[in-house]
C-alpha cells in the first residue's frame, strides 16, 4: 500500500528555519522529521512513499539521492581518482517517489496532482510535519471494517488539566481528572482514503481539509479513528525544540522502530 506525505508547504510559522529547507526537512535528533514519519510507516512494513513536494523541492529530492552520504561512514581516497567508498551500508526497504506538486499548490491540489503515481486503489495520507505512535495495522483495520470512503485520525490536544463541572449558575458540581471526551479533538493526519476521494478534489485551488472532507461528512462517508498515544506538531521552533530535547534523552514516544 502506498503513502502519500504532504510535503509542499512553507512552513511560515516555523519560517526561523523553513526559510533555507522546507518544514520537513528540518532535523530532529540530525534527521528529517520526514524520515521519522517514514521509519514509523515502514516499521508496520509501509514502504512505498509518495512526497508530494512543491517549497524548495530540490532539497527532498537531493537529501533521498546523497542518502547514502547522510546514513553511511565515508572513504573519500583522493589517491585513487575520487574514489567514494561506501562503509556500513544502511539501506531501507523504501521505495521513494518526489513529486514537484507546485509552488503555491493547495492541499487538495497536491493530492490530485499525484493521483497517476496511486492508480485506483487504497493509500495513506498524511502530513510532513508530526510524528506519533500510531497504530497503523489498527488503522487500516478500522477503515476497512467501516467501509467508508476516508478514515482520519484524531486526537485529543486541548485539555490536559483537571475538569471543573458546573452548572448554569456556575455552582460546581464536580471536579475530575480529564477524560477522552473533553478538550478539541483535531485532525491529526495519518488518513486512509479510498481512490474515490480524487473525485472530489477539483484542482490545484483546492484546500483538502474543506470541501473534499466536508463532502464526505454531508455524505456520511467519513469516519475518525481516535489515537491516544503520543503525537505531537512541528508548527513552531519551541514545538521543535520540544522533539530535539526528546529524542536526546532517549524519551522519543514516536521512536518505534529499532535501530
Amino acid at each position: 500500500m502506498k503513502v502519500v506525505i504532504l510535503a509542499g508547504g512553507y512552513g511560515t510559522r516555523i519560517s526561523e528555519e523553513s526559510q533555507f529547507k522546507p518544514k520537513p526537512m528540518l532535523e530532529i535528533g540530525e534527521m528529517p522529521i520526514l524520515w521519522h514519519i517514514m521509519k514509523t510507516y515502514s516499521h508496520y512494513g509501509f514502504n512505498e512513499f509518495i512526497i508530494c513536494a512543491g517549497y524548495k523541492q530540490h532539497v527532498i529530492k537531493e537529501w533521498f539521492a546523497d542518502y547514502f552520504l547522510h546514513t553511511s561512514d565515508i572513504t573519500f581516497d583522493f589517491t585513487k581518482g575520487n574514489e567514494m567508498i561506501v562503509h556500513n551500508q544502511k539501506a531501507e526497504a523504501w521505495k521513494v517517489t518526489v513529486v514537484d506538486t507546485g509552488l503555491d499548490t493547495m492541499t487538495g491540489g497536491r493530492i490530485k496532482r499525484v493521483r497517476k503515481y496511486i492508480g485506483d486503489e487504497l493509500f495513506m495520507l498524511t502530513y510532513g510535519d508530526a510524528v506519533g505512535d500510531i497504530d497503523l495495522p489498527s488503522l487500516l483495520e478500522f477503515h476497512k471494517k467501516h467501509g467508508k470512503i476516508g478514515t482520519i485520525s484524531v486526537y485529543n490536544f486541548g485539555q490536559n488539566k483537571g475538569v471543573l463541572d458546573i452548572a448554569e449558575d456556575g455552582k460546581v458540581n464536580a471536579f475530575r481528572e480529564k477524560s477522552d471526551l473533553d478538550g478539541d479533538l483535531i485532525n491529526i493526519g495519518f488518513m486512509v482514503m479510498n481512490p474515490e476521494i480524487f473525485d472530489r478534489i477539483e484542482g490545484d485551488d483546492t484546500v483538502f481539509e474543506q470541501e473534499p472532507l466536508n463532502s464526505l461528512v454531508r455524505d456520511g462517508e467519513l469516519i475518525s479513528f481516535t489515537h491516544k498515544g503520543f503525537w505531537q506538531c512541528m508548527d513552531t521552533l519551541r514545538e521543535k525544540q520540544k522533539l530535539e530535547e526528546l529524542w536526546a534523552g532517549g524519551n522519543a514516544p514516536w521512536k518505534i522502530w529499532n535501530d
